[in-house]
């Protein structure tokens, strides 16, 4: 939930992948399909708040979290809902463009949340809420890097950036690739190399999404366990929004 990057591909497809950083002892569970108000969802779980980072849904989305908005800020000893719950909220949703114009962020810590939609044309939208305000935009669906405000400066961002710059200039894009940039990108002597440990916070997994035509695959490797878990998500007709 705290480097993420997004490669378009054609006919709709793309690949996701997401590096969770977080506190080692904060647990969660390998992918699994789940029902949430009657659509067919999959993600890991977080199981201090029952959300998740990432989750695809038979609404033809992926939504995925990173911690924090544009710039780091003070966190709050409690906050009314998750961002893990928010990121499945938007997962269930019809029309995911009118839900978050209605969605009630207050008292919710700041985030920025990518989704994409493929009920048409593929769709990428950011969303980042900033603790006051909601800035939402539809991008280009180029190879994009998100780097969370939480634990990287403007300095670490820009050259993370570079890393990514360099990979895609001598790398094709694909599934085994992107997942060796997410544990070997960058430089590993340095505390926010792609894959990080930092004690307190490190890269407890990386999660991709990959979708191909009908169906996306989710390819989950536990970090901490050294497991691996694929689940494959059939995917329904255009739904209408």
């Amino acid at each position: 939930m705290c480097t993420v990057t997004f490669i378009p591909k054609s006919n709709n497809d793309f690949i996701l992948t997401s590096n969770r950083d977080e506190a080692p002892n904060r647990i969660s569970s390998s992918p699994n399909f789940y029902k949430i108000q009657g659509v067919k969802t999959l993600f890991p779980k977080d199981k201090l708040s029952g959300g998740t980072w990432i989750g695809i849904s038979e609404k033809n989305r992926l939504v995925c979290v990173l911690n924090g908005g544009f710039k780091t800020h003070k966190r709050k000893e409690k906050y009314r809902k998750s961002r893990g719950i928010v990121a499945q909220d938007f997962m269930i949703a019809t029309c995911i463009s009118s839900y978050i114009r209605a969605y009630n962020l207050d008292d919710i810590e700041p985030f920025t949340i990518v989704i994409v939609d493929w009920n048409n044309n593929l769709k990428l939208t950011e969303l980042v809420w900033d603790g006051n305000k909601k800035h939402t935009s539809e991008l280009a669906l180029e190879p994009k890097l998100w780097s969370s405000s939480t634990l990287y400066n403007e300095n670490m961002k820009a050259e993370r950036q570079q890393w990514f710059n360099d990979f895609k200039a001598n790398n094709n894009f694909n599934a085994y690739s992107l997942i060796k940039f997410h544990k070997e990108g960058g430089n590993k002597n340095l505390d926010y190399g792609v894959l990080i440990d930092r004690g307190f916070v490190k890269t407890t997994s990386i999660t991709q999404v990959e979708k191909q035509r009908d169906t996306v695959v989710m390819f989950h490797e536990n970090l901490q366990n050294s497991t691996n878990t694929s689940k494959t998500f059939s995917l329904p007709q255009k739904v209408n929004e």
